[in-house]
Order: structure tokens, then C-alpha cells, then sequence
């Protein structure tokens, strides 16, 4: 193990590397890749890995991009890939798929606006777009974080309880292309983390069988039921995988959320991805003042760990929910499912959503600081509530 220097693009390239050489013993390791700002140093990277038994495979698409994953974890190998933005948007038709076919694909996904008009910058609407579909979604704050947690992906998707695809997210250029300390592991950790991937309904020569073909209503009913009951089984999974990391790599990739001064917050601001970082620090300078004020980091999204959120925000009287994301029509997304994790169960708690960030816009801690003192005065909640924009009038 070795503390290096890298951007999270780096980070991500270089952990679904040595998640691929894990399991040269196995299947081997298959890469569908294709280029797009700003993921496209992390396809690099794993292009340019010597791979014991493995192959990456440039293609003309997105599209075609998880379709080559998807064959290849048909075939029982550790697939996986990245992309952003329209790409993702491109790529949705096969997404789904990768998820109906229970295939434990991994996919770094660098959140980027989605066009027109076009725009590189972060917004997670990219990935969120994605929400309803059969796979698991992780939110990261720190290029430390894309690494682990891409490592903790594989072994999430592939656990026999699970078998369903992962996404793991980080912000389009604040993290992609920032540097920072990382420490990388070596193969041989690696190589003890990650079982060898034995695919139990991978596709074998003296078995042939159909996939994907035609069903009747209550069967792909049956199949939507044991996914979701899947899904339901994620949380506690994503912790026995989260201790074992510890275990092996003597650190913590993170939990499901990461409660911050939680215990006796009156007021608590949720947020994800690198938000969190300042909203923390927000969070620490309020509290020197004596400030009853906590802090939610949410990486699970999906499913969604209504019970852990609710546990976390016992003392709260107040939320904040900080959506770098927009919803047309209806607000923040994490707001919206953050609203249905309490409706019914409390009738005291008072949740405020702030869209904020939007399409690559700075969140400074004046911003935060806005917040913070719009909620601890705020008696009752309002529509959502836009920072960063002209909202006298409407834009021509």
C-alpha cells in the first residue's frame, strides 16, 4: 500500500484495474469502453493496465459499451465500465438491461449536466435519471472515497444474496480532475478482498439456455419481487462488505450515511457528494459557536436507507436537504425521498429543500452559511428554494 497523489478519475481507474486482476483465476475481467468528458481518464488508465487474463474493448458507443459488459458478465466474467452524462444518457436502453439480467457490472459514473445546452460541469441528474432502474447507487466525497467504494462495489454486487449491478458516483471535475492523497493498495490486498466470481446463472456451452427471451405478466412480476427483495437486503450487506474492507485495508470505506454531530442537532443539512465536505466544515464552525447543527453525508441512494436516515435524525427538528439535482416540475430528488422516508411516522420535523450547485455552479460556505440561517429561523417549509439564480424573472 502506498499514499500517492491522484485525481479521482485516477483513483477509479486504478481500483476497477485491480478489481478486474482479482480474478484472473476466475473468468478473468472484461472492460466495454468508450470515451466522454470528463470520465474518460479513468478508461484510459484501465486501458493501459496489463491485464493477466482480461481485455478492454473500445467500441463506437455507450450504448455498445455496456452491452460488451453485459455479454461479458453473461459469461462470467468481472465486467465493468464508466461514463457520464448524455453518455449515460445514451447507454439507459442497456443499463436497464444489465440490471433485469441481475449482472453485478460495476460503472464509475463522473456526474456531469446533461444536455442541451451542453455543459460539462457536475449536476447528478446524470445518474439520478437512473434511479428507478434495478441498480445499486453510491455517492462518494473524496477521490479516497471512488477508490474504496469501487473495490466495495464489486463485492456488494457480486455477494449470491444481491446480484445486481453497482454505480458509483463522483462530481464531474471538482473531484475527477482534482488531486489529492490517496491510499492505494496493492493487488495482493486486493486479491483477499475480492472472491473469485462464480456467476450462478452465467452462460455455459453444455447448458444452453435463453436470456431475455419472452415472459408471461406474472413471471416478470415474480422477477420484479426477487429484485426488490434484493434490494432490501443491500443495507445490511453493504455493511458485513464495509467491515470486511476495514479488515483487510485498515480503514473505513464509509457507511451507507455518515452521520456528522448528529446526536443532539436541533437543525441537520444533508448533502452528497463533495457538498458534503464544506457543509461539514459549515457544520464544525457553527458548533464552536454552540450551535445545536449536525450533518447527514448520504452515499446509498439506492435503495434508499430510509431506517438509518430516520435513526440518524432522532433528535432533529429541522432538515435541510442540499440537491446539486433538479427534478422539473417537483424540486430536488434527494428531497423527495427524503420527504417519504418520514411522511407518517413525524409530525414535529420540519424538511426544507435548497437547490444549490445546479449545473456545475460553486457551493461556497457562504452558501451553506445561507442555508443555515434560512432553517434555523424557518417555522414552516416552502417550496424548494433556488440559490445561485436570478429568480425576479424569468430568463430569455
Amino acid at each position: 500500500m502506498s499514499i500517492q497523489l491522484v485525481t479521482g478519475n485516477q483513483a477509479a481507474g486504478y481500483a476497477l484495474s485491480l478489481a478486474g486482476e482479482a480474478n484472473r483465476e476466475a473468468r478473468g475481467a472484461v472492460c466495454g469502453i468508450y470515451p466522454i468528458t470528463p470520465q474518460t481518464e479513468i478508461v484510459e488508465r484501465v486501458a493501459s493496465f496489463p491485464f493477466t487474463k482480461g481485455r478492454v474493448v473500445p467500441v463506437e458507443s455507450e450504448h455498445s459499451a455496456m452491452g460488451v459488459s453485459i455479454g461479458a458478465a453473461l459469461g462470467g466474467a468481472r465486467a465493468f465500465t464508466a461514463s457520464s452524462s448524455n453518455g449515460l444518457a445514451y447507454m439507459t436502453e442497456n443499463v436497464m438491461v444489465a440490471g433485469f439480467y441481475r449482472l453485478p457490472i460495476v460503472m464509475v459514473a463522473v456526474n456531469r449536466t446533461l444536455g442541451p445546452p451542453w455543459n460539462i460541469w457536475v449536476d447528478q441528474g446524470d445518474t439520478l435519471m437512473l434511479r428507478d432502474l434495478p441498480w445499486i447507487q453510491l455517492y462518494c466525497e473524496t477521490n479516497q472515497e471512488v477508490l474504496d467504494t469501487t473495490l466495495v462495489a464489486f463485492r456488494l454486487a457480486e455477494d449470491r444474496r444481491i446480484l445486481l449491478p453497482v454505480m458509483v458516483a463522483m462530481d464531474a471535475f471538482v473531484m475527477s480532475h482534482t488531486t489529492s492523497e490517496a491510499s492505494l493498495p496493492a493487488q495482493e490486498q486486493v486479491d483477499r478482498y475480492l472472491p473469485r466470481l462464480e456467476l450462478p446463472h452465467r452462460l455455459r456451452h453444455e447448458e444452453p439456455k435463453t436470456i431475455g427471451g419472452l415472459t408471461w405478466p406474472q413471471e416478470s412480476a415474480q422477477q420484479r419481487f426477487e429484485i426488490d427483495r434484493a434490494m432490501a437486503r443491500v443495507p445490511e450487506v453493504f455493511e458485513e462488505c464495509r467491515r470486511s474492507f476495514a479488515e483487510v485495508f485498515e480503514r473505513d470505506p464509509g457507511d451507507a450515511i455518515d452521520a456528522y454531530e448528529v446526536e443532539d442537532a436541533e437543525a441537520v443539512l444533508i448533502a452528497s457528494g463533495s457538498i458534503a465536505t464544506t457543509a461539514r466544515e459549515v457544520v464544525r464552525r457553527r458548533r464552536a459557536r454552540g450551535e445545536r447543527l449536525g450533518l447527514i453525508k448520504a452515499k446509498l441512494y439506492r435503495p434508499f436507507p430510509e431506517a438509518a436516515l430516520r435513526n440518524a435524525c432522532r433528535s432533529a427538528r429541522k432538515l435541510a436537504v442540499l440537491d446539486r439535482n433538479y427534478g422539473a416540475g417537483v424540486g430536488g430528488i434527494f428531497w423527495q425521498d427524503i420527504r417519504g422516508a418520514f411522511q407518517g411516522r413525524r409530525d414535529d420535523l420540519l424538511i426544507q429543500g435548497y437547490l444549490t450547485g445546479l449545473c456545475g455552479g460553486d457551493v461556497t460556505p457562504e452558501i451553506v452559511e445561507e442555508i443555515v440561517s434560512d432553517i434555523t429561523v424557518r417555522r414552516e417549509p416552502a417550496a424548494p428554494i433556488w440559490l445561485g439564480v436570478e429568480t425576479s424573472g424569468e430568463a430569455h
